[in-house]
């Protein structure tokens, strides 16, 4: 097993644009990192830089405590499964696992040894003797994750392993892998630009956007404590809704921009918004969709933030059902029992508690409070 450091990782592929600048992570022994983010924010990058295959521009990585910089990627026992599985194509399944162990001239034995244990976990005996083309979208991934583990390494690295699946499969094979780990015990970095599976198997989280690292920490606080607008916006399905407010520094309320709506709030959170400003304050207002409920306005209960919207479309998806609903110019997702007689152009009023609500700043993004 082993821990890995990475100080100040930046990579430049011309002398204008930094597709990694100034990345500093540590993936503690034994532990699921993952990296998310969306395409181009240098996930698949940084994995290449660790593995390699890319060389650095600036910083240091450090595996074991041992400086990895100048160390070719054969030398540091680090296997990487990549999104197209890069399977040779004339092999059989044993022979693609067994590949890299011929070329580290072991003993027949011991690399039937190896691969036969390694096929047991993964479920492909009976297909040892197939070759690639003969295997389903879930076989070929998991004879690329076997190809790995058979050469016992310290570090794995997992590209988008699961892309070219299809749904059915990609869940089960989450399944599958956060298994893997807890059986192997051996540090794995996982990149993906799913959130979904980013929250369901990481022990930890590292969301980038344009090469620079927005917030690490566990799933949940993530989810429930986002440290700028980006990550609230790109953690979580639906995504978080945001609206602009000012604050009113005459009275307990914060007035959303556009309209004439005010939602009042209390006394103490109203100081503490105020805090540090002179005549106005302008803010964005963030709340997750299962936050929101929906009631008649004459249901309205007390101690609620409230919005007054109307619903303009209602999507059933079985264990949920989403309600877009327009406040003003402005639009929320909410997110509401699988059964509801809600119906399209209906008046309803949004309700959410205040420690519900995450307050950023509308320039930088930065969350405040």
């Amino acid at each position: 097993m082993a821990s890995l450091t990475l100080t100040k990782i930046t990579k430049k592929f011309n002398s204008d644009t930094a597709a990694l600048n100034h990345v500093s992570m540590t993936v503690n022994d034994g532990e699921f990192v993952v990296l998310v983010g969306p395409s181009g924010c240098g996930k698949s990058t940084l994995l290449r830089v660790i593995a390699g295959l890319e060389p650095l521009t600036d910083g240091e990585i450090h595996l074991n405590g041992k400086l990895m910089n100048d160390v070719p990627p054969k030398d540091r026992d680090i296997a990487m499964v990549f999104q197209n599985y890069a399977l040779y194509p004339h092999m059989t399944v044993f022979d693609n696992m067994a590949f890299a162990l011929k070329m580290r001239k072991l003993r027949n034995n011991a690399i039937e040894e190896r691969v036969m244990a390694v096929a047991d976990i993964l479920g492909l005996t009976p297909f040892l003797d197939r070759k690639p083309k003969a295997l389903s979208g879930g076989q070929l991934q998991r004879v690329a994750v076997g190809r790995a583990i058979v050469r016992h390494p310290v570090l794995f690295l997992f590209d988008e392993p699961l892309s070219n699946l299809d749904a059915k499969l990609r869940v089960a094979m989450r399944g599958e892998l956060t298994k893997l780990h807890k059986r192997l015990g051996t540090t794995m970095i996982y990149v993906t630009h799913d959130q979904v599976e980013a929250m369901s198997m990481g022990d930890r989280l590292i969301v980038l956007e344009n090469g620079t690292v927005q917030q690490a920490g566990k799933p949940l606080e993530i989810y429930n404590n986002p440290a700028n607008r980006f990550v609230a916006g790109f953690i979580g399905s639906p995504p978080m809704n945001f609206l602009p407010a000012v604050l009113n520094f005459e009275g307990c309320a914060l007035i959303l921009e556009g309209t004439e709506y005010a939602m009042e709030i209390s006394r103490s959170l109203r100081e503490q918004l105020a805090k540090g400003q002179e005549t106005s304050a302008t803010l964005l207002i963030g709340v997750r969709p299962e936050g929101i409920s929906l009631t008649k306005p004459e249901e309205m209960g007390k101690g609620k933030i409230s919005l007054p919207g109307q619903v303009e479309i209602l999507e059933p998806l079985g264990n949920e059902t989403l309600a877009r609903v327009a406040v003003g110019q402005h639009e929320l997702v909410c997110r509401l029992e699988p059964q509801t007689d809600l119906q399209v152009a209906q008046r309803v009023t949004l309700c959410f508690e205040e420690s519900a609500v995450r307050f950023f700043d509308q320039t930088s993004g930065e969350r405040i409070l």
